[in-house]
């Protein structure tokens, strides 16, 4: 664990040299119970705000300027000629920008991605990440859309080998997760600014959960996304009041992510100069 803790912070040490940090986690994945999905890449925004970027991210999340590109990259750009590999013509650019952008923020030294698997792996990174970003004080960002399930399977409760079929129905009791929004903001990283996310179904709940997230964790605001139009609104839940954030409809390939970012960014500059 201490082994872990200090490479961690070997890692983030780097990036704190920027005047601005964002630590970004974010899961791609299927609700299983609800039986619904979300996906949202807030990376370039960061990055062209000036930002140094942590990503967080689960196996399967979608990476930083991959947007445009194919489910299966590998195999739908690159086409075997005679004994080389080389980038189909139809996403020759696509590709040829994606690894130019990314390359360019790797080099400079702004952008950190970090993997995890489990909750456990994801519990401990931010918390070691968190207290990393400590010493920036009020320039540290936490932008925290990962879509975390609210229940899982206690380490204690795992059995050690396969489950058998034969043993019947499976009768399983999950532990609610623990909630570390207040924990990071009394003491892990207490200065930064904090935004969290509430995804919800209902919309005619949506706001209520998102004021209630807002005053209980003590959070800097609370992005409130309903599942089906997320893509096209979310309204941000903040002390001085809530603002609707659309997407601009007058450019083909616009996201809600980019006037989001803007809108946070100029949140967290008045926040430092405060």
């Amino acid at each position: 664990m201490e082994t872990r803790r200090l490479y961690v912070s070997h890692l983030v040490e780097p990036l704190c040299l920027w005047s601005s940090v964002v630590f970004v986690t974010l899961i791609t994945l299927v609700l299983a119970l609800e039986g619904q999905h979300q996906q949202i890449a807030p990376f370039r925004y960061f990055l062209k705000a000036g930002y140094a970027v942590i990503f967080l991210h689960r196996t399967g999340t979608c990476q930083p300027y991959c947007r445009s590109l194919p489910d299966d990259p590998l195999l739908e750009c690159l086409r075997v000629h005679n004994t080389d590999i080389e980038v189909t013509e139809t996403y020759a650019e696509i590709v040829k920008e994606a690894v130019g952008n990314h390359r360019a923020v790797v080099s400079e030294g702004r952008l950190l991605k970090i993997s995890f698997t489990t909750i456990f792996e994801y519990l401990q990174i931010l918390n070691m990440i968190a207290l990393s970003l400590r010493p920036l004080g009020r320039h540290a960002m936490f932008y925290l859309a990962a879509a975390v399930s609210d229940f899982y399977v206690p380490w204690e409760s795992m059995v050690e080998h396969k489950i058998q079929s034969g043993s019947g129905p499976l009768d399983m009791r999950l532990a609610q997760v623990p909630k570390m929004l207040p924990v990071l903001r009394s003491e892990w990283s207490p200065l930064a600014f904090c935004i969290s996310f509430k995804l919800e179904t209902d919309s005619k709940i949506l706001l209520d959960k998102a004021v209630m997230a807002l005053n209980k964790y003590k959070v800097h605001a609370v992005v409130a996304n309903e599942l089906l139009s997320r893509k096209e609104e979310v309204i941000v839940v903040q002390p001085t009041g809530n603002v609707t954030v659309r997407r601009s409809k007058d450019e083909g390939d616009a996201d809600v992510e980019n006037p989001l970012i803007k809108l946070l960014v100029d949140a967290h500059n008045h926040y430092i100069k405060a």
